[in-house]
């Protein structure tokens, strides 16, 4: 009887024992979770407070923005009554490419599969983490100012008195004119140019593109990636005289006998700045470039009457796609002669800093005669050339 009797204030003791430590765990618990509430509480206000300030700083930037603007628009000469607004559009790279001079630069792009470029960045505006990705895609776009157009100065004017032109002579009419913006004439009142080039590779802040239609030292403004499913449009339409693919191809292309040998010492000194591997290579290059006719419209029409000099007396041919536009030769001079024919006259095409002459003839013959430095020089960077590219990506 004493046992049960034991045994029985014994388990009443455990169990009060066992109430009292859960009752105490539930307080320690209740204790801990009421300050976890009250530090979350703080924290979402402290969040809220932070959300707060950062709107209203955004809300004082916006409006300082617009005050800047307007202060900007107000200072403009009352007498041109513009209303002109400004925008940061500062280039935020360099082009650098195998095309030193316009002459000879592809006007469309892709024309030439082997033009290659080197798309350097400016690093403070520029971090090499921005390019991460582009590698990716196959194609990108280019937004670049035509920053060798001779016009230039024209655009700082009063638009009375910039002398802009509505319409523009075009190669493919053979001298017929078209409205400016049925064109794509580097002469424009925003000297804003647009393409599309391969992407090759991505290294650092420096980018390797190739089928380029961009000279050297192109201020570039901005990339972005070409999306086959948006900006390639399958039923766009154009104009009837653009679909004549070959009005401006030539018939074939040939090398003087003595030319391979030029282009070996020539390669000596070029080949550390190339952004070709070989002398075959940079060869194939002056067929691709020449396989299309680069001479100016006046000189197609009329290889007898002028002959287009520059200041240094170095025959040059202007390629722009604007009559117009020929400020860049500053000397035009009759020629002694009438009889002159048109395959005696000697071109000129200058790839990287190498000057290419050639003739041709009325039935789109060239004949590549030969190839020496030039007094343009190539200023592509030493690390912008096949040979870095090469080791960098191996």
């Amino acid at each position: 009887m004493r046992g049960n009797i034991w045994e029985t204030q014994w388990l009443t003791v455990s169990i009060t024992v066992t109430v009292t430590a859960i009752s105490i765990s539930a307080y320690v618990l209740k204790r801990k979770w009421n300050h976890l509430n009250s530090k979350i509480e703080e924290l979402e206000a402290s969040l809220k407070s932070c959300s707060d300030k950062c709107a209203s700083e955004r809300q004082g930037r916006i409006r300082a923005q617009l005050a800047l603007r307007k202060q900007v628009t107000q200072s403009q000469p009352k007498s041109q009554n513009l209303n002109l607004t400004s925008y940061p559009m500062i280039p935020i790279g360099v082009v650098h490419s195998c095309f030193s001079t316009r002459n000879g630069t592809p006007r469309q792009p892709l024309l030439v599969p082997l033009a290659r470029a080197c798309l350097v960045f400016n690093t403070m505006r520029v971090p090499p983490a921005s390019l991460e990705g582009l590698a990716e895609y196959s194609h990108c776009w280019i937004l670049y100012v035509f920053h060798l157009n001779t016009d230039l100065e024209k655009l700082w004017k009063h638009p009375s008195k910039s002398g802009f032109k509505a319409k523009v002579r075009v190669p493919r009419l053979k001298g017929g004119r078209k409205g400016l913006f049925a064109t794509r004439s580097p002469h424009r009142p925003c000297p804003i140019g647009l393409t599309v080039a391969k992407v090759e590779a991505v290294l650092g802040n420096m980018i390797l593109l190739s089928g380029v239609d961009l000279v050297d030292g192109t201020p570039v403004l901005d990339i972005k990636p070409y999306l086959p499913y948006c900006d390639s449009i399958q039923e766009a339409a154009v104009p009837n005289w653009l679909m004549e693919d070959n009005l401006l191809s030539v018939a074939s292309i040939s090398f003087s006998d003595h030319f391979t040998s030029a282009l070996e010492d020539c390669w000596i000194m070029a080949e550390k700045k190339s952004l070709y591997a070989s002398t075959s290579e940079f060869q194939s290059l002056i067929k691709q470039v020449l396989s299309w006719d680069i001479r100016s419209l006046s000189q197609r029409n009329r290889p007898h009457d002028t002959l287009l000099k520059k200041e240094n007396d170095e025959l040059l041919g202007n390629t722009s796609d604007v009559d117009e536009h020929q400020e860049e030769t500053t000397l035009v001079r009759e020629r002694e002669q009438n009889a002159l024919n048109s395959n005696e006259i000697i071109y000129h095409l200058i790839l990287e800093g190498l000057d290419v002459s050639y003739r041709i003839d009325h039935d789109g013959y060239v004949i590549v005669e030969k190839i020496s430095t030039s007094d343009v020089q190539d200023n592509k960077p030493n690390f912008c050339n096949y040979l870095t590219w090469k080791d960098r990506m191996q």
